[in-house]
């Protein structure tokens, strides 16, 4: 190359130079221009990727947004599930004694065909109220799969039975009433022994027995002792030993608590009208068309214990004495009180009828709003 350089000219050197000059200028600039290619080439590669993106993410929010939409507007225009449904609903009514609950089961009678639902009396042996273990695991199965039978009213002289210890999904409704201890004991004093109106042929087991309620108070007899006042409290306590343990205070507790958080209403004998009214208000499909029953049905009036006679003040007052009889009125004051309460907010007066009020609530301020 030295010796190129010592035998070319000058000018051919220069001209050698320059060439070699144009041509690297001319290579940069099209590496350059490579370069600039292939990056507008990766932005529009990018451009196209991105709006790939973005055109699947809208139609997955359309899609979510139409699907939200669908389903508020499926969710107004059906209404919300009942508490139970009509057709797989099962009321309990573990009628007390004496508490004028075969006149409220006649209401029910006369309305099963009208209203298309079962009536079933459940007969317990010598009508003990307190069912075996296996009696127990019996009903329950029976209640809550016997498809038959549902719609159901089930009624009888049972203590109240909990569903929820035996595992099964739903637990039934409970319904009952309630009468002034004292009342409720002398009514079934005189019904042992003269029966009632409802069927006056039927012999009693106290039948023969001429002693008045007054005359049993003074001589200490069996039949009018203050344990024979504890009947209401473990009716609605249950099937707890406890629960039949005359003057326990856990079972007075125990049979609040059950009135309160596991029946649907409990009534009063002495308003036993209200209890109607207020029942076929919430319970339309067992119970449309109670209160003209009760007005006007004969088996529906209130059945009368005959020879019936009221106890003097004094019977009443030695009665009063005992803490059995404290527990079972507090009971009954306590149930009396939620009932008044109920009744207060579900009907109201008018030109001296009772009326149940209407709807008093309605849903507003829905979103998201539905176009």
């Amino acid at each position: 190359m030295g010796l190129l350089r010592t035998t070319m000219p000058a000018k051919l050197q220069l001209l050698a130079v320059l060439a070699f000059a144009v041509a690297m200028l001319f290579i940069e600039n099209q590496i350059q221009r490579l370069e600039d290619s292939r990056s507008r080439l990766e932005q529009t590669i990018a451009r196209h990727e991105l709006a790939e993106v973005e055109q699947r993410h809208s139609e997955d929010t359309a899609g979510r947004d139409s699907l939200q939409q669908q389903q508020q507007q499926q969710q107004q225009q059906q209404p919300p599930p009942p508490v139970a449904d009509k057709d797989d609903m099962v009321v309990i009514y573990n009628r007390v004694p004496k508490t004028a609950s075969t006149s409220f089961t006649n209401i029910a009678y006369d309305l099963c065909g009208k209203n298309h639902f079962h009536v079933l009396h459940i007969n317990t042996t010598k009508n003990n109220p307190v069912l075996s273990l296996q009696d127990q695991v019996r009903f329950v199965r029976n209640v809550t799969s016997w498809g038959a039978m549902k719609p159901g009213f089930y009624h009888g002289h049972v203590a109240y039975l909990d569903f929820s210890k035996y595992g099964v999904p739903k637990k039934p409704t409970y319904i009952n009433v309630v009468r002034d201890p004292i009342e409720r004991l002398v009514s079934y004093y005189y019904f042992l022994r003269f029966g009632d109106d409802y069927r006056p042929g039927l012999r009693r087991r106290k039948q023969g027995d001429k002693k008045t309620f007054d005359e049993c108070v003074s001589s200490g007899g069996a039949d009018c002792t203050p344990e024979k006042l504890w009947l209401q409290i473990p009716f609605f306590c249950g099937h707890h030993s406890e629960c039949w343990n005359a003057g326990s205070r856990w079972a007075l507790e125990q049979a609040k608590y059950n009135l309160i958080n596991e029946y649907l209403l409990v009534g009063v004998t002495e308003e036993l009208e209200d209890f109607v009214l207020i029942l076929e208000a919430a319970l339309p499909h067992f119970f449309k068309g109670a209160m003209e029953l009760y007005k006007t049905g004969k088996k529906s009036h209130l059945r009368k214990t005959t020879e019936k006679k009221p106890p003097t003040k004094e019977t009443t007052a030695k009665l009063q004495q005992s803490n059995i009889w404290k527990m079972e009125n507090e009971f009954y004051e306590f149930a009396l009180e939620q009932f008044q309460f109920v009744r207060a907010h579900a009907v109201r007066e008018k030109d001296g009828e009772l009326q149940v009020l209407p709807q008093g609530f309605f849903y507003e301020k829905i979103y998201p709003k539905v176009n």
